[in-house]
């Protein structure tokens, strides 16, 4: 028994998946603490008050922009390098490093120069001192894309050499300078301590990645030329997936802001904790069985490939089950316990709490589409989740706008309802897809063999 015990514990420590997925692991226990902390200050210097919804209409949209930037890096260009080796991999990574850069400084330029035109189109239902503040925060907040977004090109550089410990301190970069910021600057600058904070810790995670890849990218180039189309396809692809999925809760905030104040900061308190929950759930998972599933593809093992999937997909519908059936029925206590203190009040923990009970059930919908989806990309197979990704943000459409017109959203329960329903449905279609896919696919090689 103990030799066999022995065994196992040593092929686990030889195991690259197992190793790498300790680190992220590691890195996002860390990220998450920083983050709880992150929100403990939040909720106690605004709480759910109308300045708390400036907060979250112009931090929100940012964070979620950022997140899908880092994850685009890491599970779709990360699988594009791991296919090239040496001079060949380094010269993608610098045309691609050089492109990328130029879209993400525009999108910073953009996001200051047109910042009241999207905070009219995300917070339609801020008063005119709350709109003009969350116009304030998001010019503060846009270079934060350019910083973080080259921060992820070079984390897929890492990734490239399983070095998965710089990248996995984004997060607590993030979180840990933002609170530094808002507790230093609130009393001095109020909530705009905490633009700061995001931006600053962003430039941080820039230079930590850039320095951890000097001696790689120091490395010889191959002198040949990469079209622009192999370089924006597939990333584009997965930031139109990534978009279409960040668009239920873009969607759910702006709703959000028509209804009585603090509900847009309450739902933005929800996110945050859900955030948590899918970061344990997909990121050590996926982020270390991509690059497998991306060299299983090089070697065309690709029902190998589909076996990993399908086990990944198991047991994240069991962890994905019993975190929303914990979060539902323990949600009131544990808000009031990490949060209900300073302006976070009673009032504000009840507030939380509704709108968390609708938003759960997205948690398995969300946590399942992700994983299936970002081995569907390191596969080159982005077509079915592209598809699938359509169907949440047009169901919660549906539904949200339908709940408004009764008048049923001023029940804060209601307010997460159409983004849950919408994240379910896509998994429900995603994975049947797939699963058609594949069953046609065996039935259809041995005819193949037999001619």
């Amino acid at each position: 028994m103990l030799p066999s015990l022995s065994i196992t514990v040593a092929r686990l420590r030889q195991s690259r998946l197992v190793q790498g997925g300790l680190v992220v692991g590691a890195g996002i226990l860390v990220g998450n603490i920083t983050g709880f902390f992150r929100i403990a200050v939040t909720a106690y210097l605004v709480g759910t008050h109308a300045r708390a919804d400036a907060l979250a209409v112009a931090t929100g949209p940012l964070d979620t922009l950022n997140s899908i930037v880092m994850n685009t890096m890491l599970f779709a260009f990360v699988p594009m390098l791991m296919l090239r080796q040496g001079a060949a991999r380094l010269a993608l990574f610098a045309r691609a490093a050089q492109v990328f850069g130029l879209i993400l400084a525009g999108v910073s330029v953009a996001g200051v120069v047109l910042a009241p035109e999207v905070i009219h189109l995300l917070g339609p239902g801020l008063a005119g001192v709350q709109h003009d503040q969350a116009v304030q925060l998001l010019r503060i907040l846009a270079p934060s894309a350019l910083f973080a977004g080259g921060a992820a090109i070079y984390s897929a550089l890492l990734y490239t050499e399983r070095r998965f410990l710089v990248p996995a301190l984004y997060q607590a970069c993030l979180n840990g300078v933002t609170i530094v910021a808002a507790l230093s600057l609130w009393e001095v600058m109020g909530v705009d301590g905490f633009a700061i904070g995001y931006t600053t810790g962003a430039a941080l995670q820039l230079v930590l990645t850039w320095w951890a890849t000097r001696e790689l990218r120091g490395a010889p180039r191959a002198a040949m030329t990469i079209p622009l189309r192999d370089i924006l396809v597939k990333p584009g692809m997965f930031v139109l997936y990534g978009g279409l999925i960040a668009a239920n809760i873009v969607v759910t905030r702006a709703f959000a802001t028509h209804g009585a104040s603090g509900t847009a900061a309450a739902f933005d308190y929800c996110m945050r904790c859900a955030n948590v929950v899918i970061a344990y759930l997909v990121y050590p998972v996926a982020g270390t069985l991509v690059p497998e599933i991306a060299c299983l593809r090089g070697t065309s093992d690709t029902q190998k490939a589909y076996r990993l999937i399908d086990k990944s997909v198991g047991m994240m519908a069991l962890a994905s089950a019993v975190a929303c059936a914990a979060g539902m029925l323990l949600r009131t206590p544990v808000i009031a316990l990490l949060f209900e203190r300073g302006n976070f009040t009673p009032e504000s923990t009840q507030l939380v709490s509704g709108v968390f009970l609708g938003f759960a059930p997205s948690l398995m919908g969300w946590a399942l589409m992700d994983v299936i989806a970002r081995c569907f990309f390191a596969l080159d197979r982005p077509k079915l989740p592209l598809l699938a990704a359509f169907i949440p943000v047009t169901v919660n459409l549906i539904v949200t706008t339908l709940l408004r017109a009764e008048g049923r959203l001023a029940d804060p329960a209601m307010l997460g309802v159409g983004p849950s329903i919408g994240l379910v449905s896509g998994f429900v279609v995603l994975f049947s897809m797939i699963h058609l896919r594949r069953k046609a696919m065996l039935i259809a090689q041995p005819l193949v063999e037999a001619r």
